[in-house]
């Protein structure tokens, strides 16, 4: 019964606060003074029926006062709203308070419970509460009241009226919740597991196929009188024995690719489920803001209204429940420095009343939050001069200085444009509060400010923690995963772009130097070397601190279930979790706040090298050759097959990953199949043909397709050669690829 009382107060807590900063911008609004009255009264009922006659006293008192506003005796004003607010606020301890029936009392407490009560009678008439004196245990009229003695189902018939429209909610732990996303996230990529094999068993079905045709062409090509009795049996038997695991593997195909797509489509439900689970409307992360909001504005003499955008919007819990602390510091900041007090407002031709926007969306799988204000916007000149004037650059420097730089300045610990503290402001306390907090979300903030018109602060946001989209990279044979929201770009970088200073290798990009550093040597202390003309670069870090890490490879964009490590490992260097693919593969994901502290460090202990080139003096370079093909064993024995000849080879598992290794890698040559998921070998083909950068790449075809149709199909989509896996052998495959790029050794 006491949780439900603490719930209920939660409840209609917001209701009264909503409704009475409503009432303060329009006394008479008919439909926010009966929403308040329904909420006291509710909470007066609620308390009577747990025993809390300290509750029940208060909320009487504030239900008086909507009585009176109702027939006319009473217009809220300014000082009536703020005595009705210091009573939620009481009426919150003493739920919070209260233990089965009991409130802990402090002389504190009870002094304040009898002065509310006091300031409350002083708001009404004397005419008015002459016939309402507020006793110690007020009674109800005779058709409301009831004995302490109720069922407990009459707490959820009291508490019914503001849960009218709620949904029927459960409690459940964090923990259990976490468990059950993570079994959903093991579901979903147990799921995807399935695919292939149903794939491979396509392939098997061709290649039966394939190999009774072959029979029946030998069979029709001998004549009779070549085949004894006992070879024309064995042919014979072989033939039906083909056709009777065609026809098994057709029937149990059916049935596992029907099973494969039902466990899909439960995974992807089960798990999606899961994360609703965890979602919250925005709202229910800033209710406390609006009072916030007004009570800081009261203390300035300013007058400000908190408007709140996409209260519907949904926010992953963990997301949520970390918001309240940055988004109070942005709003308190906006009424300190960015409102003007109504008369300056007034001589600017503004409204006396500002107005705090705080809005909040999704956005390209983001949670976009804004925090803007109609004020007087940061002045730039007035930052340029405080920054100076703090040693923390040159008068020189300052001037050079972008805005967007200028701006990033804010973010300092311990940096205020004030030179006097208030109760506010004025420590050097709060954005660096707000990035850091950002930061540790996978976010980022951005600051935009126009002067006399406002300033803006932009969040980004993942909408769930559960959950990271990310660019898997290859790092020495190893797979890695950044963080989307920490990439400020990826690119390729040629050898005559990479510049030197002071024994440091950078580049410049949009006129800013970013230094180069080798990922090998910062997650594996491997020497800092490159055996590409073109290097792959992942840009992390932030305005004047970024990096370009080198990775060998740039694979694909992957959104990851975010697993937490096993607590045994300890705290692994540079790395925030784990995940796994789509195929079950684990993968690391990159702290990459904590890797840029990691090159700060070799920077500073001067144990950072240089990337160089492998010295190719004395060793030929090899040609690279990519494989494309959706069946494990073509891949291995075509991969086994050319690396074997010298050739230094990649495969990728279908077209679409085939289509993203080659146009973010180099490769000599394109060896692909034609039947494939998610994008077939005709569709690839045509693609890299298309592209003016890789259209001079050779392309040969490796098919089950033999029909003249077929051959003509894939030549005129421009490849260059075609071979059948049904008649091909393994001088004919290397003969292909010598007559298109060469021996391997260039």
């Amino acid at each position: 019964m006491m949780d439900l009382f603490r719930l209920e107060t939660e409840s209609q807590v917001q209701v009264l606060t909503s409704g009475l900063l409503a009432l303060e911008r329009d006394s008479s609004a008919p439909e926010q003074l009966e929403a308040c009255m329904r909420a006291a009264h509710s909470l007066k009922g609620a308390a009577r029926i747990v025993d809390i006659a300290a509750g029940v006293n208060v909320a009487h008192a504030m239900e008086d006062i909507f009585v009176a506003a109702q027939h006319g005796t009473l217009r809220l004003k300014q000082p009536h709203i703020d005595v009705l607010l210091r009573g939620l606020d009481l009426f919150n301890r003493i739920a919070n308070t209260a233990e089965s029936h009991l409130v802990r009392w402090t002389s504190e407490l009870h002094a304040e419970v009898d002065a509310h009560l006091a300031d409350s009678r002083g708001l009404l008439t004397s005419s008015f509460i002459a016939d309402e004196a507020i006793t110690a245990a007020p009674q109800e009229p005779a058709a409301e009241s009831q004995s302490n003695a109720i069922a407990p189902s009459a707490v959820a018939t009291a508490a019914g009226d503001a849960r009218d429209s709620r949904e029927q909610a459960l409690r459940i732990t964090a923990n259990h919740l976490n468990r059950l996303l993570g079994l959903a996230g093991e579901a979903l990529v147990d799921s995807r597991q399935l695919r292939p094999f149903v794939d491979s068993l396509l392939k098997l079905k061709r290649l039966h196929y394939g190999a009774r045709k072959a029979m029946e062409e030998l069979h029709h090509s001998l004549p009779t009188q070549m085949l004894n009795e006992r070879d024309a049996q064995v042919l014979e038997t072989l033939h039906d024995h083909i056709a009777r695991s065609q026809e098994l593997l057709a029937d149990n195909l059916v049935g596992l690719e029907n099973f494969a797509y039902r466990s899909s489509d439960l995974a992807n439900r089960l798990y999606h489920e899961a994360v609703t689970c965890r979602m919250l409307p925005f709202a229910d992360g800033v209710r406390g803001l609006p009072r916030m909001a007004r009570d800081v504005a009261r203390g300035l003499g300013k007058q400000v209204h908190l408007e709140i955008v996409g209260e519907s919007t949904q926010v992953d819990r963990e997301v949520l429940e970390k918001l309240e602390a940055p988004l109070g510091h942005l709003i308190r900041n906006a009424i300190d420095h960015g409102i003007c007090l109504p008369d300056e407002r007034i001589a600017l031709g503004k409204a006396a009343e500002g107005t705090i926007r705080l809005e909040a969306r999704h956005n390209n799988g983001m949670l976009m939050i804004s925090v803007s204000d109609d004020g007087r916007g940061i002045s730039l000149p007035g930052l340029r001069e405080a920054i100076v004037r703090r040693n923390l650059t040159t008068a020189e420097m300052a001037g050079r200085l972008s805005d967007e730089e200028l701006l990033e300045f804010l973010f300092l610990p311990g940096f205020t444009m004030r030179d006097s503290v208030t109760e506010i402001s004025g420590r050097g306390v709060g954005l660096d509060v707000v990035q850091d907090m950002v930061k540790r979300l996978r976010g980022k903030v951005h600051i935009s400010t126009s002067s006399g018109e406002g300033a803006r602060f932009q969040l980004q946001l993942p909408l769930s923690l559960s959950v990271v989209r990310a660019l898997l990279v290859d790092i020495h044979g190893e797979r890695y995963a950044f963080p989307l929201s920490a990439i400020h770009r990826t690119l390729k970088l040629t050898s005559e772009a990479i510049q030197l200073l002071e024994g440091r290798q950078f580049f410049m990009l949009n006129a800013d130097a970013v230094g180069l550093i080798s990922a090998r040597q910062v997650l594996h202390g491997d020497a800092a070397t490159s055996r590409d003309d073109e290097l792959s670069v992942v840009v992390v870090g932030h305005t004047g601190q970024a990096y370009g890490l080198v990775v060998d490879h740039l694979l694909s964009e992957h959104e990851l279930v975010v697993r937490t490590l096993d607590p045994r490992l300890g705290k692994i260097k540079d790395i925030a979790a784990g995940a796994l693919t789509e195929d079950g593969s684990p993968v690391l994901i990159v702290d990459t706040d904590e890797l840029v502290q990691s090159i700060d460090k070799l920077i500073s202990e001067q144990r950072l090298s240089r990337l160089h080139r492998e010295d190719n003096s004395t060793t030929a370079k090899r040609r690279r050759v990519l494989v494309v093909d959706d069946s494990l064993t073509v891949r291995e024995l075509q991969r086994s097959l050319l690396d074997g000849a010298g050739y230094e080879v990649e495969v990728a598992v279908d077209g679409m990953d085939g289509w993203n290794a080659i146009r973010t890698g180099r490769f000599d040559m394109l060896v692909t199949d034609i039947d494939m998921p998610r994008m077939d070998g005709m569709e690839l083909v045509a693609k890299i043909k298309r592209d003016p950068h890789l259209k001079d790449i050779p392309v040969l075809i490796v098919s089950y397709k033999d029909r003249e149709e077929d051959r003509l199909r894939g030549l005129e989509a421009g490849a260059d050669y075609y071979l059948t896996k049904g008649s091909f052998h393994d001088d004919s495959l290397l003969q292909a690829v010598i007559d298109l790029i060469g021996e391997a050794n260039a």
